[in-house]
């Protein structure tokens, strides 16, 4: 999709930064006050689409419900004519995906960072009794001065809520199957440690390069998840100190009983 106008309601579109399976997200100047914004706008092929919008919809029902400085910030959902989008806090455009394809020597001062600020956010977020459900490098933002935040509730649900009861009935389960933990694979009803087994996918990515696990094929790599070892990160990076190479092999336990909480 293209820019078809410059404006959506106040906010002037400067620059798009993004472009998603079902969204993009903009760079926006708001008429008067002149402060900057970003703007997740679905994209003109899905306005039709109930249960897109209803992803957006849950996004800010959700994240407009928390207040944290690991948390981006969500600030209003608009209908404009027939273009939903969401008005959010405007923050670095890299997130930790990118910042590990530059390579290791770029990302290595936010290992210590990312460990901390990401489980301060996580912590907030259970506390308040939402699960995020597709923890992932992706929707991690970081900057260069090592500040980093957590975006995209799309899929984030209230505690002790299967997916498929929230979002009415379907049965296809959403999530990022590099990063999913068994349970959530399973369609399973999902707590707090399921997001810990994401995030410990994410300190492995973070600290060797790569995801855990690898497929040839997306039930490949499923399986995985379910049945095979727990790698270790010390084979791919002998630096890692063992007490927190046994941390990731917890948080990657398969049964959510063995993981940290």
């Amino acid at each position: 999709m293209t820019k078809v106008r410059d404006f959506l309601g106040p906010y002037r579109l400067a620059r798009l930064i993004r472009m998603g399976s079902s969204c993009q997200v903009w760079e926006a100047i708001k008429e008067g006050d002149q402060q900057r914004y970003a703007l997740k706008v679905l994209r003109s092929e899905f306005r039709g689409n109930k249960e897109e919008l209803g992803y957006l919809k849950n996004e800010y029902a959700i994240g407009s419900t928390l207040n944290h400085p690991r948390i981006i910030k969500m600030y209003e959902f608009v209908t404009d004519a027939e273009t939903p989008f969401l008005v959010l806090e405007l923050f670095s455009e890299l997130n930790m995906k990118q910042a590990l394809r530059e390579g290791p020597d770029p990302i290595a001062y936010l290992v210590d960072k990312c460990v901390e600020y990401s489980a301060e956010a996580l912590s907030y977020l259970h506390t308040r009794g939402y699960l995020h459900c597709d923890l992932k490098p992706d929707n991690l933002l970081v900057d260069r001065e090592g500040e980093m935040k957590l975006i995209d509730f799309t899929i984030a649900e209230k505690q002790k809520k299967g997916l498929s009861k929230l979002f009415g009935g379907r049965s296809q389960v959403r999530g990022t199957r590099s990063y999913m933990s068994p349970e959530q694979i399973r369609g399973k009803v999902m707590d707090p440690r399921s997001d810990i087994y994401s995030f410990g996918c994410v300190l492995f990515e973070l600290v060797t390069g790569r995801p855990p696990y690898t497929g040839d094929t997306p039930n490949a790599l499923l399986n995985k998840h379910l049945q095979a070892p727990i790698p270790s990160v010390l084979v791919h990076n002998s630096n890692v100190s063992d007490e927190f190479a046994g941390l990731i092999k917890r948080m990657m336990a398969k049964q959510p009983n063995e993981r940290p909480e």
